[in-house]
């Protein structure tokens, strides 16, 4: 038996023009730890030096965030040192574009004197609405009605600020590398025992992979056998995986503040019977066709300033903060994430699926994938590159 990754050769344009490997993946050490916090501060210090301009583009004189510990505001984990693990006690942050240190919040306030105080109180989108009502209170009581009137709500604020990357991709492509190669070992003969080895066994033999590489869980992995047109829940389904499934996984790693997203789906070949397999049904390739055409259509659409509903609209059907390009229960058409506009120099996980009739089983099976892809300048120069190196003829 052998369980194989068909996703392995089909999958291209995902990380800044990184493609899938034609050859195994490898792993890949990232730095220690004590270097990884090193790296991961300097990039908060270069992201926080950004608040200023940010705020000016919003028409903002500053951005006031309060928590407390183990309530912390959403944006606390993006400016917070690699090694804090919450606010202590009740933490303040003021950031302003004035020139002066920040000192004790009214004195500052006074002596800036800023027009327009964003809070982050944003009724729909996550990122932009972490401020705990007890905070607010106590910000209304302690400033006073003179400044609590120029509080407002301007999310992109907050949406901008997490969602524009630096110069990460260099470790984001370890990290991605590294989920391929725990994929391709964890759906094959090494790992996986016909009739013996269960889904729940799969997930926990991905929990204590991780472990192992020194890196933790984003989202936790959950493997699923497909039965007719199910579509598992967040839990995974809890199987005996047999010869002839088709399995699917979904999960994301963290490591350096940086989160991975994939799903990718996998067949184990029938090889105890008259005729054993050797290789995955055509039927099947052709339904993983179908969903990376659609990926690359996705990608050909997303360009910085549309909406993620435009692009939606445009490919006929990320947890991160920024656009949606479409939900599961609204293909059509997303209030308020789905009108946010596509960044430059941002991470998106494209995840999605396409309906292919495989004869074998008599159904249409959702072929559902997801890779990580980054957008920024860079990435459209290897994109280009890439291509042209690809189509040689098509070169000037």
């Amino acid at each position: 038996m052998k369980a194989l990754i068909f996703v392995s050769l089909l999958v291209s344009c995902v990380v800044q023009a990184q493609f899938h490997p034609r050859q195994p993946a490898q792993y890949w050490p990232l730095p220690p730890l004590r270097t990884r916090a090193s790296i991961q501060n300097n990039w908060t210090s270069e992201r926080i030096a950004r608040i200023p301009k940010l705020l000016k583009k919003y028409g903002a004189g500053a951005w006031l965030i309060c928590q407390r510990e183990h309530a912390e505001d959403t944006i606390w984990w993006s400016v917070k040192n690699a090694t804090d693990f919450d606010a202590h006690r009740r933490t303040v942050l003021l950031f302003h574009t004035n020139d002066s240190s920040l000192a004790e919040l009214r004195r500052v306030l006074d002596e800036y004197h800023p027009f327009r105080i964003v809070l982050n109180t944003d009724e729909d989108i996550a990122f932009a609405g972490g401020l705990h009502v007890g905070e607010l209170a106590v910000l209304q009581r302690e400033l006073g009605e003179y400044w609590t009137n120029r509080f407002v709500n301007e999310p992109m604020v907050a949406v901008e600020f997490v969602a524009t990357k630096l110069p990460t991709l260099e470790y984001y492509r370890i990290m991605q590398e590294n989920v391929w190669a725990m994929l391709e070992e964890g759906f094959s003969d090494k790992v996986i025992e016909p009739g013996v080895t269960t889904t729940e066994d799969l997930s926990w033999w991905f929990r204590e992979k991780m472990q192992f590489l020194n890196i933790s869980t984003w989202n936790q992995p959950r493997v699923s056998v497909l039965v007719e047109d199910s579509y598992p829940g967040w839990g995974g389904t809890e199987d005996v995986i047999e010869e002839g499934d088709i399995l699917h996984i979904d999960f994301g790693i963290t490591a350096m503040g940086l989160d991975t997203d994939t799903q990718h789906m996998a067949y184990v070949l029938r090889t105890s019977g008259a005729e054993p397999e050797t290789d995955v049904p055509d039927s099947l390739k052709e339904g993983l066709r179908k969903a990376n055409q659609l990926q690359e259509i996705v990608l050909g659409n997303m360009k910085p300033g549309l909406s993620g509903n435009t692009v939606l609209h445009q490919s006929d059907w990320g947890h991160d903060a920024g656009s949606v390009i479409g939900f599961l229960n609204l293909p059509e058409y997303v209030p308020v994430l789905g009108e946010l506009p596509i960044l430059p120099n941002t991470y998106y996980s494209v995840g999605l699926y396409a309906y292919h009739f495989v004869p074998e089983r008599n159904e249409a099976i959702r072929f559902r994938l997801e890779e990580n892809v980054a957008w920024s300048d860079e990435s459209q120069k290897w994109e280009r590159l890439s291509h042209e190196l690809e189509n040689p003829t098509m070169q000037a």
